[in-house]
């Protein structure tokens, strides 16, 4: 008998124009995580996809063996029910459900068909306990953390009785601290519980301490399978495997020609848009010189974000004061509109739901920012926008099969860089960019860093915010450290290190001076 508990064997699915699965051959040994990594585009997803059912039996070739048993699964409920659950890296919560009303989402407890909450709250506070959710099982979603939120699918799917827990960049929006309690509570239930997980991440340090095995993909095919204590499974031997090549320098080189301060914000305070009384981000002060990428770091939460949204014309908040200064000159942008004509540009962390239309093809979403530009007496020149489109498209080295691809079919990457260049069309002077490499792999971060330091290199003043710190240590010229929604430390690259920006927010969180 098999210890595999699942195979895939020639799996090939091929969507309009691409093949984004060709022959792919995957094998999961019972009792085990095991990693599926590779660039944007290489097929991880969609090979997921196919497993679970979103994308149905007969939109693909090839055979699902679970438990030495064939499937043929017609969508997501079907996988369930075998004992396949599947965490999307795009979580699937009702915000304005309770988290014991998540939990039993579609798997409600009833009797004759009612309700029965007693047994659901019970049941959902026992759950809770078990991985380390400590919080009320009446906490409505929207008011928890992310951390919590991907808590709370897992303990979804262990409702459901799954022998198989599939997660898809499950830390890619956690912070440290909370990314090493998750992956220890998956080395928990796989310990105690026997689970097999599949977990495709792009952070391979998180991979090579949990995984037992990690498949790599590359043009969506198997390159290849690594067994820990048989093979090297160091992160420069996975990333070679995955991109092909080496990658000596994760960040690419530059040398900084800094000007001017060509951006400033000065005793720049913002509460919250639901509680007036709420104050996120409390007399904050930056600037930017031009050709400078400034970083700015902090835990999540810290109100990296709000800042960044309240300066890009008022985009979050109530009660917005403070000063902001661009080329000498003080400005008032009282909305996104007045931003992006004053020469901002806000590249958000959230591409799918607020940097992108998912539903247009590549071609819209770039002109988005600019279609003044492309217009005459408010009528588009759809010549210009093809050779716009085409244009940014080349630049970018956006993986396409055209600009008439829809935005939703490209990978992570691809939807970045077209994020990108939507911005770069508008022609900004000041780049707030925000987390700009979440859920990417090494290879598209080096060419986004390589982008952004072309930005510095022609003046542009670049606001770099992100959760990792080897990114902001390796790309930024200085670094704003950010706490509870106030500037808590300010520091050069070369004196930067991770012990001096935790030791400024520890320090800020006690009390006692940087």
């Amino acid at each position: 008998m098999s210890k595999n508990i699942l195979s895939m064997k020639n799996i090939t699915k091929t969507f309009p124009g691409v093949k984004a699965l060709d022959n792919v051959n995957l094998e999961v040994e019972k009792g085990q995580i095991h990693a599926l990594v590779g660039e944007n585009g290489a097929g991880k997803s969609t090979l997921m996809n196919v497993l679970s059912g979103v994308y149905p039996f007969g939109s693909y070739e090839g055979d699902i063996l679970f438990n030495n048993k064939i499937c043929k699964f017609k969508n997501i409920k079907d996988s369930e029910h075998t004992g396949i659950a599947i965490i999307h890296q795009e979580l699937a919560l009702s915000p304005f459900m309770t988290i014991a009303e998540n939990i039993f989402l579609g798997n409600e407890r009833q009797t004759f068909g009612i309700i029965n909450w007693h047994e659901t709250n019970d049941k959902a506070k026992q759950l809770m306990e078990q991985i380390g959710l400590n919080l009320s099982h009446n906490t409505l979603v929207k008011d928890i953390g992310v951390g919590h939120q991907q808590l709370t699918e897992i303990a979804k799917a262990l409702v459901k009785d799954c022998q198989l827990l599939i997660l898809d960049e499950p830390t890619a929006a956690l912070n440290d601290e909370d990314s090493k309690n998750l992956l220890k509570l998956l080395v928990d239930l796989n310990k105690n519980r026997g689970i097999t997980c599949i977990i495709i991440s792009h952070k391979l340090h998180e991979l090579t301490d949990i995984s037992h095995k990690i498949t790599v993909l590359r043009d969506g095919m198997t390159v290849q399978t690594l067994v820990k204590g048989k093979d090297s499974i160091s992160e420069d031997a996975i990333i070679k495997s995955m991109v092909g090549r080496d990658i000596v320098d994760r960040f690419p080189k530059r040398t900084p020609k800094i000007g001017n301060v060509g951006f400033e914000v000065r005793n720049w305070t913002v509460y919250h848009p639901l509680d007036d009384d709420r104050k996120v981000v409390d007399n904050v002060s930056i600037n930017v010189r031009k050709g400078e990428i400034v970083g700015i770091s902090g835990l999540m939460g810290a109100g990296r974000t709000e800042f960044a949204m309240s300066v890009f014309g008022h985009a979050y908040g109530k009660k917005i004061s403070g000063t902001i200064i661009k080329d000498g000159k003080e400005q008032a942008f009282h909305d996104v509109g007045d931003a992006i004509h004053g020469g901002l540009a806000y590249l958000t962390e959230d591409r799918k739901n607020a940097g992108l239309i998912m539903m247009n093809d590549i071609k819209t979403n770039i002109t988005l920012s600019g279609l003044e530009k492309i217009s005459k007496w408010n009528v588009l020149d759809s010549s210009k926008e093809i050779i716009v489109a085409t244009e940014y498209r080349e630049k970018l080295n956006v993986k396409s099969s055209g600009i008439l691809q829809k935005v939703d079919n490209l990978s992570g990457g691809n939807q970045q860089k077209v994020c990108i260049a939507k911005w770069l069309f508008s022609d900004p002077d000041v780049l707030l960019l925000d987390e700009p490499t979440r859920g990417i792999d090494v290879g598209a971060k080096y060419e986004i860093y390589t982008i952004i330091n072309k930005l510095a290199e022609e003046g542009k003043c670049v606001l770099f915010i992100s959760s990792e710190l080897p990114e902001i240590l390796g790309i930024c010229d200085r670094i704003y450290v950010m706490n509870e929604g106030r500037i808590v430390g300010e520091m050069m690259q070369d004196e930067a290190t991770p012990e001096k920006i935790m030791t400024c927010i520890i320090q800020s969180a006690t009390g006692r001076k940087n």
